[in-house]
């Protein structure tokens, strides 16, 4: 089993897809990686040597930001943007869409499932 940053890649992919299970690597940039360290892209991650994925593990070390690294970069951003007041702060506080989109409906991935509507339930009372 392969590890890089901290990330296991599945085994039985080829490795230029099993290395977008890493955080912050797309396929664009696996190819890449791939390229430089001059590995076949339909090698499988199981044939993969132990220099093989050391070198991966070295490019993607020195020349990008993934995985941990990257989360907590993201993180600062989002809590700068809290701090400094701005808009797209408030948005990340209320835990509602940052970038533009409608609120009145379609909006239940950033505001959750709806609440239970009181108004349409009343509760029956036994005389």
């Amino acid at each position: 089993m392969a590890r890089i940053e901290g990330a296991s890649l599945p085994v039985g992919k080829r490795i230029e897809y099993g290395l977008t299970y890493v955080f912050g690597i797309g396929l664009k940039t696996s190819r890449d990686i791939l390229t430089k360290v001059k590995i076949d892209f339909d090698k499988r991650v199981k044939d993969l040597t132990d220099d093989e994925i050391a070198a991966i593990q070295r490019e993607v070390t020195n020349n990008y930001t993934a995985e941990g690294e990257l989360r907590k970069e993201i993180a600062r951003n989002i809590s700068r943007l809290k701090e400094i007041k701005c808009y797209r702060g408030s948005r990340h506080q209320r835990g509602l869409p940052a970038r533009g989109q409608r609120t009145k409906t379609n909006a239940r991935t950033r505001k959750g499932p709806r609440g239970a509507s009181i108004a349409l339930k009343r509760k029956v009372t036994k005389k």
